[in-house]
């Protein structure tokens, strides 16, 4: 949490321009609070996105293109999740059973987490028009629920409108690499901030999952940081011409 809210906004705004989200860029849990899962989970995927708050802050600070960016575990609240999905706050997650939101106040985490965490990103958005959403997200190689490999290095996810996601597509293939189109899972089934604040304003967005292993290293974030913000910007002219 920083100054009580549950999400950062990092870089300066330009009306105009593009900007980024980062839902589950934070494993933090607020002190008091006891999620019954050993301290090691913390550093695992089923708490945060592996990777992404270190390309938020590079696009910010380094790319011009301002960030949103959380502050609490998404075993705290699920910040991609609509208040009213049951895993808004996890019981299970990967076959971890979380045994500090079995029976949860979820109204109590909504209030204090959800919902500050949406209206300062619709308050960010409104104050930014921007031309293109950037949601980021990361993904493990594979689930241990499921032992299927997932061979993309990146994916797009898109719900209804794929605008911006096809350029992207083909802009990431274009630099040698296996692209996923709604892999590993489908923005269809899950893509409540960009349902909310993206295509509910008919701003187009490109949710954009990296596997993990490619952004472990703070090398490896400021290599995919400054790709993503030249493809972000090859995005947006495609979109200008079209």
């Amino acid at each position: 949490m920083i100054d009580g809210k549950p999400f950062r906004q990092v870089g300066d705004i330009r009306p105009g321009g593009i900007v980024a989200i980062a839902d589950h860029a934070s494993n933090h849990v607020p002190a008091g609070m006891d999620l019954g899962i050993e301290r090691a989970l913390l550093s695992d995927h089923i708490a945060i996105d592996i990777g992404v708050e270190g390309i938020a802050d590079r696009l910010a600070r380094r790319h011009g293109i301002p960030a949103h960016i959380a502050t609490v575990s998404r075993l705290v609240c699920d910040f991609n999740r609509a208040a009213d999905d049951p895993a808004v706050v996890p019981e299970v997650s990967d076959g971890h059973l979380i045994p500090g939101n079995l029976g949860a106040d979820v109204e109590r985490r909504l209030a204090t987490y959800h919902r500050p965490y949406h209206a300062g990103l619709a308050a960010f958005v409104a104050e930014a028009r921007p031309r293109l959403i950037l949601a980021l997200h990361s993904f493990t190689p594979a689930l241990r629920s499921c032992d299927k490999p997932r061979p993309w290095e990146v994916a797009l996810l898109h719900n209804t409108d794929a605008r911006a996601a096809r350029h992207a597509i083909r802009l990431f293939a274009a630099q040698g690499l296996t692209v996923g189109d709604n892999e590993p899972y489908s923005g269809r089934d899950l893509n409540a901030t960009m349902d909310r604040h993206a295509e509910a304003n008919g701003i187009p967005y490109c949710a954009i999952e990296i596997r993990q292993d490619q952004i472990l290293t703070e090398a490896d974030q400021a290599r995919w940081a400054l790709l993503i913000a030249e493809i972000a910007g090859n995005v947006v002219l495609e979109l200008e011409r079209h």
